[in-house]
């Protein structure tokens, strides 16, 4: 840690036993600001220069807005904490390919948006006012901290079809450990962040960290999910995402790959692949039947779903026959031996 930083962390620490209100504000204006401001990369340019270009202002912060196409019922993009629209060029690529239509934003204090800071609550505002603007949306492709602030939003009466988490962020007891964590401080400034929010943001409601929760009343969101996150998230535990999956059950399918972490997880095109064909409706139940609980894991060489362990079969309508994994081997009569794992070495585990 660096000695300004120590420093402050040192004073927060010792400030927080006897005045704990001050400690609390500065704990949470560091906690809502990102960590620089990321710029666009080369290889996003071009697709950045395509989009059209439009203007919110929320809390009086000047928001970038994007849209990629002009057709009804759009895809919305959220980034993450410290990133921005343009990592998801590679997506907006895809989807537009499909025909669809791509809408996202810069949240404030991130890419080319006005401010320092943002909120969840900010979030939301956004993405309720683009909701309005548009007409609703088809899906949600979210990354990070862009998944707990889009199932913290669609809570709300705005409803899509699908929704696309990668490495997800599900709870806000996750956020406020790891900003601990990251700025070596004690759980006393912890607590006292979490007192000012509850009373300057939410004094009226006690309950406030469950709203946040995105594995909380699953059936207030009914949509179709695909959860992808890498073993390697150095960002995000995996356990994020297997709580969204468990929580949401059949609904909800997880992807766990290994070697693309936080970030590169993005611009992996077996990645990109996956999250466009479930996003464009193509595969979202591409399989009539599941598989066998003894089974421990299911490998479509196709990738595009995984299903319920209850179930007591798998079969993809492109096969004819599919052996129990467990035995010597799984055969696709209409091809070769089925490979021991998806591209790029993902395994498609069972949720």
């Amino acid at each position: 840690m660096r000695p300004m930083a120590s420093l402050l962390s040192t004073t927060l620490d010792i400030t927080a036993r006897v005045a704990p209100g001050p400690v609390g504000r500065v704990a949470f204006a560091l906690f809502v600001r990102p960590l620089g401001r990321p710029k666009v990369r080369p290889g996003e340019a071009e697709v950045m220069a395509r989009a059209v270009t439009g203007r919110l202002v929320v809390d009086g912060i000047p928001v970038t807005t994007y849209r990629w196409g002009d057709g009804g019922r759009p895809v919305l993009v959220v980034h993450g904490w410290t990133s921005r629209a343009s990592r998801f060029a590679g997506f907006v690529e895809a989807l537009r390919a499909r025909g669809l239509t791509v809408v996202s934003f810069d949240a404030p204090g991130h890419g080319e948006s006005g401010g320092r800071a943002t909120t969840i609550l900010r979030q939301r505002e956004i993405i309720r006012r683009l909701h309005g603007e548009y007409g609703g949306f088809s899906a949600v492709l979210a990354h990070s901290f862009g998944v707990v602030a889009t199932f913290f939003a669609l809570r709300d009466g705005i409803r899509v079809d699908r929704i696309v988490g990668i490495g997800a962020i599900a709870d806000f007891d996750f956020l406020a450990e790891r900003f601990r964590a990251n700025a070596g401080v004690n759980q006393a400034v912890e607590d006292a962040m979490r007192r000012h929010v509850q009373r300057r943001l939410f004094p009226s409601e006690p309950d406030v960290w469950q709203r946040f929760d995105a594995c909380r009343h699953p059936e207030e969101i009914p949509s179709d999910i695909l959860l992808i996150h890498d073993a390697d998230d150095d960002t995000a535990a995996p356990a994020q995402s297997r709580a969204i999956a468990e929580a949401y059950g059949e609904r909800a399918r997880l992807i766990e790959t290994g070697g693309l972490g936080h970030r590169r997880i993005l611009g992996a095109p077996e990645i990109i692949a996956a999250a466009t064909e479930f996003l464009a409706g193509a595969g979202a139940h591409a399989w009539t039947e599941a598989r066998d609980p003894a089974w421990t894991e299911v490998r479509d060489p196709a990738w595009t779903e995984v299903r319920d362990p209850a179930w007591t079969e798998v079969r993809d309508p492109a096969w004819t026959e599919v052996r129990d994994p467990a035995g010597p081997e799984v055969r696709d009569p209409a091809g070769p031996e089925a490979p021991a794992e998806t591209p790029a070495g993902i395994s498609a585990a069972v949720r």
